[in-house]
């Protein structure tokens, strides 16, 4: 019983150092991405233009995907659906990093 006890001991201990090693490898990539700065500015809307279209062009240097920006973009600007129209104006965030 007590080698058994022993024997998992040391499998734990090995896996929390592995476990723990990977997470601050991970922090530390996170940590050299460069940090971008937010602006935020408003633009007409565009004929043919969509809440995708427009996310695509202003989420560079975000980390957000495509998707994520645009929910983003959506509650900023109190909008419930996808739809928009030219001619409308939305608050659009964009990021400058320093290299930029």
């Amino acid at each position: 019983m007590m080698k058994q006890l022993i024997t998992l001991s040391i499998i734990v201990l090995l896996g929390a150092g592995f476990l723990g090693n990977s997470i601050m490898n991970t922090m530390a990539g996170e940590m050299e991405r460069e940090a971008a700065e937010k602006y935020y500015t408003s633009i007409e809307i565009q004929r043919g233009e969509s809440l995708w279209s427009i996310s695509e062009r202003y989420r560079e240097n975000s980390g957000l995907t495509t998707a994520q920006y645009m929910k983003e973009l959506k509650n900023m600007n109190g909008l419930k659906e996808d739809i928009i129209h030219s001619g409308q104006y939305l608050t659009v965030m964009y990021f400058i990093t320093d290299s930029d």
